[in-house]
């Protein structure tokens, strides 16, 4: 007959006086890790003690028990009961729960050793959880974090994460996902699109969390948008905006939801700033969060004079100077500057600021026929642009001439001659007007010169003129200069004796963020430095140009003359009276070899593959091509299983930094290029391949002509 197994036996509990306990070196632990000895000794001063210690009676040499005990498992918990008695917080005497082993053939070290190797940290979502309860039961932020030693700000993340979907917890809990994907998921509090963003992952190669944090949020705004600084964030929150957060990453002030509120506040404002200007008694007032590029062309600006300050206002301007200066050389020489001098210099240029950048003053009369363009800056701030005068607001202009046309001669001050307006200036006089004659002596006045008369010596000193400026490179370099520098800075007064002119290129189709680029804003910046340097009227034009030095005159006529380029593809048509497939394909070869001549790189100029300026717009096949020729055919098939608005974004990722280029934005080689004097009306009229548009939308496309038509191939 089998014996029974025999049973084990717990080791008895008992109450120590803690006077009788003394620490036991066979505790394994000597590294200092974990919670510190005086946080420990303060939660169990809130809570005591949540585990008894485990002693041993100590023994003298005879084998004799002492009476008092040794810890080999539980000294930091000792430690910590040992500095509330220091601080005289709990008695010597004070009964301490303790297990008790006596007679085992365990040695000391082994039980200190298993205490701390069997215990088992709580799962990361188990802490989320159990926080989340408190905070449920009442307990705030602050209280939660005193009573677990820590920080606000980690029982906010805490509770963050706790707040993501029950079905990526399970995920997690099964080690499905990281914890820093739980975290990136931790930005959005729609646990549906949580879900969806987690089942696109499942066919993606990429799923990194800065991946899906930038797919929780594609679609609102961040706070460092340009609109969001301009209305601010408190006005956005206080309209009952919501705003996303990421806390365990720098997120920049977080994302703005509702996009419709940001537009609705940000249009208010500038309605606003429009009715106080047109107050001011101005004509109108045009708004915009950006404005096209070119929309200030064909119209003339009015110049008006600086604001005068006041001696208070000087006195002041010169004191903040005087004490900026001292900072500046107080500290010229120091590798930091404190904190406080950096805010007084920051509050000084603010002040200087107010003070002498004050918009010109302009007569009432002019302000009655102009208005303003107003926008929001790079930086969030009101852009005012002041002083425009559009072609139906320009006053009539007061004629010169006499009620038959012509200019007086010799005693009106006159000393040049001109024919009507109405006659040509050939000889002949105009239909159905009288034969030419020569005039009757008349001693009593002196009257004008004969049409015909005036044509004819004009016509030679045309032919003269002509004959001496080819003689002379430098002023028929600055003839044209002259004409072009009319045409571009000199609103209606373009009039010139050259035939030479720069048709300004307009851009009837632009993509978005186009007058905000790298391009635009250097085009911008050297025509106002230009406008700066030219005279305020164009009668003083010529003696301006001519004290220039041949450097900057060539300068400045790159600059104009710049303004002709176009090299934009048009939908061409031979029967509309527009523009023929001919001509288009020959100005896009031009192009071409334009821009071999000025080694034009798009990328440097800053064009970059997007959503909205390119991968929306085409079809997959134009994506995964795309991808394809930067990254390699199998980057590629990774995400041909995409949805298009899925694949547009992901393609954009990977294009990123690759200098990938559409076939418009290349320029080939000159080997590449068609002899431009042998492309014939039959030839031509077949563009190029990147031109044809035969490619098939997909996904509800829209098939209409859309800046460059080019989407299907």
């Amino acid at each position: 007959m089998a014996s029974a197994a025999s049973k084990i036996v717990l080791s008895q509990s008992r109450d120590i006086p803690f006077n009788q306990l003394v620490l036991s070196q066979a505790n394994v632990r000597r590294v200092k890790t974990g919670v510190s000895i005086e946080a420990l000794a303060e939660d169990i001063a809130r809570r005591t003690l949540l585990q008894s210690l485990n002693v041993r009676p100590q023994l003298d040499d005879a084998g004799q028990e002492t009476g008092l005990f040794e810890v080999p498992a539980g000294g930091r918990r000792f430690r910590a009961l040992e500095l509330l008695v220091k601080q005289k917080r709990m008695a010597k005497t004070q009964p301490v729960p303790c297990v008790v082993r006596e007679g085992s053939d365990i040695s000391a070290e082994e039980d200190s050793l298993a205490e701390n190797t069997h215990r088992e940290q709580l799962h990361p979502l188990d802490q989320f959880r159990a926080m989340q309860v408190l905070s449920d039961q009442g307990l705030g932020l602050e209280d939660i974090a005193a009573h677990f030693m820590v920080t606000s700000a980690v029982v906010r993340q805490r509770l963050k994460l706790a707040s993501v979907s029950p079905r990526l917890h399970a995920i997690y809990a099964d080690d499905g996902m990281t914890l820093d994907q739980l975290m990136a998921f931790s930005v959005c509090e729609d646990h549906e699109r949580q879900e969806q963003v987690w089942e696109m992952l499942a066919h993606s190669f990429n799923r990194s969390p800065a991946y899906i944090r930038s797919r929780l949020t594609e679609d609102t705004v961040r706070a460092s948008d340009k609109r969001v600084r301009f209305v601010t964030l408190d006005a956005y929150v206080t309209a009952g905006g919501s705003v996303m957060r990421d806390l365990f990453e720098d997120d920049h002030g977080g994302w703005l939801q509702d996009v419709h509120l940001l537009d609705t506040l940000v249009a208010e404002r500038l309605q606003a700033e429009a009715a106080r200007l047109e107050a001011e008694g101005w004509k109108w007032a045009a708004t915009a969060v950006d404005f096209p590029w070119g929309y200030r062309d064909d119209m003339r600006v009015l110049t008006g004079t600086a604001a005068e300050l006041t001696d208070e206002e000087q006195a002041r301007a010169e004191t903040l100077q005087a004490e900026a200066a001292a900072l500046e050389n107080d500290y010229e020489r120091a590798s930091d500057i404190p904190d406080e001098v950096e805010q007084r210099l920051t509050a000084i240029d603010e002040e200087l600021a107010l003070l002498l950048e004050r918009p010109p003053v302009f007569a009432p009369e002019d302000m009655a026929m102009a208005g303003v363009f107003i926008s929001v800056d790079v930086d969030g701030s009101l852009h005012v642009e002041r002083g425009f005068v559009r072609a139906e607001d320009e006053p009539k202009p007061e004629s010169g001439m006499a009620d038959d046309g012509r200019y007086a001669g010799g005693e009106d001050g006159h000393d040049a001659a001109s024919v009507d307006a109405d006659r040509p200036c050939g000889g002949e006089p105009s239909q159905g007007s009288e034969p030419s004659r020569e005039p009757e002596e008349d001693e009593s006045s002196i009257k004008p010169l004969p049409d015909k008369l005036v044509c004819e010596l004009t016509a030679e000193r045309t032919l003269a003129l002509q004959d001496a400026v080819a003689n002379r490179p430098d002023v028929a370099f600055a003839v044209v200069l002259h004409a072009i520098v009319l045409q571009t800075f000199y609103h209606g007064a373009r009039e010139s004796c050259l035939g030479v002119a720069v048709h300004r290129t307009g851009f009837p189709h632009q993509a978005p963020g186009m007058a905000d680029s790298v391009s635009a804003r250097a085009i911008i910046a050297r025509h106002d430095q230009w406008k700066a340097r030219l005279p305020e009227h164009d009668i003083d034009l010529w003696a301006a140009l001519l004290s220039m030095t041949g450097a900057d005159q060539a300068s400045l006529f790159a600059h104009c003359a710049a303004f002709g380029i176009n090299a934009q593809w048009e939908p061409a048509s031979r029967y509309d009276g527009r523009v023929s497939a001919h001509t288009v394909a020959r100005r896009i070869e031009q192009a071409h070899v334009l821009a071999r001549a000025v080694d034009l790189d798009m990328v440097a100029a800053g064009w970059k593959p997007g959503v909205e300026n390119y991968l929306g717009r085409v079809t997959k096949p134009h994506i995964l091509a795309a991808v394809a020729e930067a990254r390699g055919e199998e980057t590629a098939a990774l995400i041909d299983h995409l949805k298009k608005g899925d694949m547009a974004r992901e393609a954009a990722r990977l294009l990123e930094d690759s200098a990938w280029l559409p076939e418009p934005l290349r320029t080939p080689g000159i080997a590449d290029l068609v002899d431009l004097g042998a492309v014939s009306t039959a030839a031509s009229d077949d563009l190029p391949a990147f031109l044809t548009g035969d490619g098939e939308l997909e996904d509800g496309e829209d098939g209409s002509f859309d800046a460059w038509a080019i989407a299907a191939e």
